[in-house]
């Protein structure tokens, strides 16, 4: 008899483990706290090892017709120059570039598929608040805010960078430090046929800019700490850094009115060094949260999700001893954890870092970066590093043919 399967978190790593479990055989149940699914700050960034598994599951296709725009090369402005930087072209797989989607469309569209299989349920407005286990200690379940205790055979916690479960299964954090915390806001803009997102560094200053349309979600950098004094010094102050950054803005900054439409972001940097207890596995940023360098964190959640899968579903649908196989998920996915946690504190430290830095001077473009720009070839090793990571993930979860094609 299949074991009962509770994933506590609507992330992209729970409604993909959610998928894949189900398509499996798997009764699952995942378990989201909120009502839907609208979180602007939620990255946009399907790149190209997560379009590569939908394209394995026969799903791509679907996937890109939700909204979206397609980004096929990475740039930059640094010190008033536009440099290119990462050219998905380059890359040898079917897909080549990143699709800017809205989080809340790619869950959707993840939770619609995914209900084709009767062994799926999703429970909205459902926020897990602690675990509850048997005699020996082993997690049997999930214990909501109402009290409502949800059983479980096993358990994924995949509720992301402030888990609860985690903490309540005692599992150990190490906290690597990110030195920045960003002010995350919307402009407006005229849509173009093009994506136009980049990144802006000038000295003492960083700002990413996400083309959504007909809008600008923007994210200003700043070092980790210092929200209270860059209000201080006035919304008009802002405003006038905003659009003397990026002049191209217009009088689009003249839209931020009020602090309220200004949101603080504060940016993690940590992993579990064990993953896992009897009857539980945390996976995704409940595991290891990623700063929003090179926007890789919603692909490394779904790649956990597809190794989880891959080593566990088909013992938990036969209804076997699935303890033994959580530290071999670890295991697997903690290498490009750290090679990609690594490459997030360098950067901090030594890009990042260097142009927050007050005393900083940028006159010109690094010459790593220069290379990049003059020789097409080079741009396809960042485009490999980003867009398809370090030990890619495949489908090899079984399918035990149970979906509903006609819904």
């Amino acid at each position: 008899m299949a074991h009962r399967l509770a994933i506590v978190g609507g992330g992209p790593a729970g409604m993909m483990a959610g998928l894949l479990f189900a398509r499996a055989g798997v009764p699952v149940t995942v378990l989201e706290k909120h009502g839907d699914f609208l979180r602007d700050f939620r990255g946009d960034t399907v790149h190209p090892s997560t379009l590569e598994l939908f394209r394995e599951l026969g799903l791509r296709d679907r996937l890109l017709q939700r909204p979206h725009d397609e980004v096929s090369e990475i740039g930059a402005r640094i010190a008033g120059r536009h440099v290119r930087i990462a050219d998905f072209r380059r890359l040898p797989v079917d897909s080549q570039f990143i699709a800017m989607m809205p989080q809340w469309d790619f869950l959707d569209f993840v939770a619609g598929e995914a209900a084709r299989y009767p062994d799926f349920a999703l429970r909205m407005n459902a926020e897990a608040t602690g675990l509850s286990h048997d005699a020996a200690g082993r997690v049997n379940g999930v214990v909501l805010a109402d009290g409502e205790m949800i059983a479980a055979d096993y358990v994924i916690a995949a509720d992301g960078r402030r888990s609860v479960l985690r903490d309540a299964a005692a599992l150990p954090l190490r906290n690597i430090g990110a030195p920045i915390d960003i002010f995350w806001f919307r402009l407006p803009k005229r849509a173009t046929g093009d994506n136009r997102t980049m990144g802006v560094f000038e000295a003492g200053r960083l700002l990413v800019q996400i083309d959504r349309g007909d809008y600008w979600q923007c994210a200003y950098v700043f070092a980790k700490g210092e929200a209270d004094a860059v209000r201080a010094r006035g919304l008009a102050a802002f405003r006038a850094e905003i659009a003397g950054l990026v002049p191209d803005l217009g009088g689009a900054a003249d839209e931020l009115t009020d602090w309220d439409q200004v949101k603080l972001l504060s940016v993690s940097l940590d992993r579990l060094t064990r993953w896992h207890r009897p009857g539980l596995l945390a996976i995704g940023d409940a595991a290891h949260a990623m700063s929003p360098v090179g926007g890789v964190g919603i692909n490394l959640a779904v790649q956990d999700a597809v190794a989880a899968a891959n080593l566990m579903a088909r013992t938990m649908a036969e209804g076997g001893d699935v303890d033994a196989l959580a530290p071999k998920v670890q295991k697997r996915r903690m290498l490009p954890t750290r090679i990609v946690q690594r490459m997030q504190k360098l950067a901090h430290d030594r890009v990042i870092g260097a142009v927050l830095d007050p005393q900083a001077r940028i006159d010109r473009p690094p010459m790593l970066v220069t290379l990049l720009d003059r020789h097409a070839v080079l741009r396809g090793i960042p485009a490999r590093l980003i867009g398809l990571g370090v030990r890619r993930e495949h489908i090899r979860s079984p399918d035990a043919g149970k979906r509903d094609r006609s819904r």
